[in-house]
């Protein structure tokens, strides 16, 4: 069993905050929310005052993958157990909490590298959410969405997710033969009903910005045609064209963000029922579309100083 209800928040760093601000609340309707840097961009998605936090810098990386938990006795449990694995754990302060607009949290790092802050007590902004595409964000007790991660490190970093955070496997793609009947996967980690909440993607080296793509999903497939017309329109690059995954039944596109990693923007996402799910491997990332050969490098994926 797992403390983690779902994906919280996301907060990252970036060095053309003009352009992040074109693609999220112009291309992609997110709502403007707030927060305690003057110069941050903090993106609504429903009565969090954010759940994307991109802030200023001059590297762009992942500052925090925020998973949440119902209270403050899950996070005891959560921080004992990843004590327990050896991981070191900061408590964040009264302070340092306040700023994340959450009562409390700790954070650390998993295998990958990846920081993570764990945290219960999120605040609420109950002001009318107003988003650009009039579109509703999926959110509830699916969490944000979903992140992929690039890990050198796999098969600790799925170990941790699931043997001491709890997440369950969701099924896996193999991307890769490094040797005769050695295949290397994508794998797919689930805390709530959304297929996934976490992929990990192996990755050949470390380093920023430390992720691949977020996801999240919106009540329409009219939303996301919508926004498919304005990242268009705005000139960002899009790697992958409009499809339908397989493993999550997604009906999605994916836009290059500034900082180099991708935002997945899709609808009708499956809802896994426990009962009887079975983690399945897939033998086709989509049933149609999802055509990636325009698509430029991924920053996790192109080596440090090319």
């Amino acid at each position: 069993m797992t403390h983690i209800k779902g994906l919280g928040y996301l907060r990252v760093q970036a060095s053309d905050l003009a352009r992040w601000r074109e693609l999220a609340l112009e291309g992609l309707g997110f709502a403007e929310g707030s927060g305690p840097d003057s110069d941050g961009l903090y993106l609504r998605m429903d009565e969090r005052r954010y759940r994307l936090a991109v802030l200023p810098g001059d590297v762009d990386r992942v500052l925090a993958v925020g998973w949440e938990v119902r209270d403050q006795y899950a996070l005891a449990a959560v921080r004992e157990a990843v004590e327990k694995a050896g991981v070191e754990v900061t408590a964040l302060s009264p302070a340092e909490a306040t700023a994340l607009d959450v009562e409390q949290a700790i954070a650390f790092k998993d295998p990958a590298g990846t920081p993570v802050e764990v945290f219960f007590g999120p605040v609420l902004d109950h002001s009318p959410l107003r988003t650009g595409l009039a579109q509703k964000f999926v959110t509830g007790e699916q969490g944000m969405g979903h992140v992929v991660i690039p890990a050198l490190q796999q098969e600790e970093t799925l170990a941790f997710y699931a043997e001491v955070l709890g997440f369950l496997p969701r099924g896996a793609m193999k991307v890769a033969e490094v040797a005769p009947g050695h295949h290397v996967r994508v794998r797919f980690l689930g805390v709530n009903r959304r297929h996934h909440s976490l992929a990990v993607c192996p990755a050949p080296f470390t380093g920023d910005p430390g992720l691949v793509h977020l996801m999240v999903e919106v009540d329409t497939l009219d939303a996301v045609g919508r926004a498919l017309d304005n990242v268009n329109k705005q000139g960002f690059s899009l790697s992958s064209t409009l499809g339908r995954h397989t493993n999550d039944k997604m009906v999605s596109f994916y836009v290059r963000a500034p900082g180099g990693w991708d935002i997945e923007y899709g609808c009708e996402g499956m809802l896994v029922d426990e009962t009887h799910y079975t983690a399945e491997e897939i033998t086709a990332d989509s049933y149609w579309g999802h055509d990636w050969s325009g698509s430029e490098p991924l920053a996790a994926f192109t080596p440090p100083g090319a």
